[in-house]
């Protein structure tokens, strides 16, 4: 078990047309990097612009969130936006 601070998020696009999901140990940068491959075909999330933070959870264990990661990846969009609808009932972006 490795201890940490991680994070699993949900970022969109500008539209809010496409979801991703990951899971990174430094939300802020990870967000950072993100806005800057913004239109870059070479990533999922640069290629359809998702760098607007819209959802995250946060765990120490490292297992426990990629675990997690995995499986809000499987749900369908429409699961995914009603957990983000738990934290963030307005789909406001958020800021880190």
């Amino acid at each position: 078990m490795v201890k940490g601070n991680y994070y699993v998020y949900i970022t969109t696009s500008p539209r809010k047309t496409v979801l991703y999901v990951g899971v990174t140990n430094n939300l802020r940068n990870r967000l950072r990097q993100h806005y800057f491959n913004k239109g870059k075909q070479r990533t999922f999330a640069g290629k359809y612009y998702c760098y607007k933070l819209i959802y995250y959870e946060f765990f120490s264990d490292i297992s426990q969130a990629i675990a997690r990661e995995k499986e809000i990846k499987n749900m369908t969009r429409g699961k995914k936006e009603s957990l983000i609808k738990t934290k963030n009932p307005n789909g406001n972006f958020l800021v880190v």
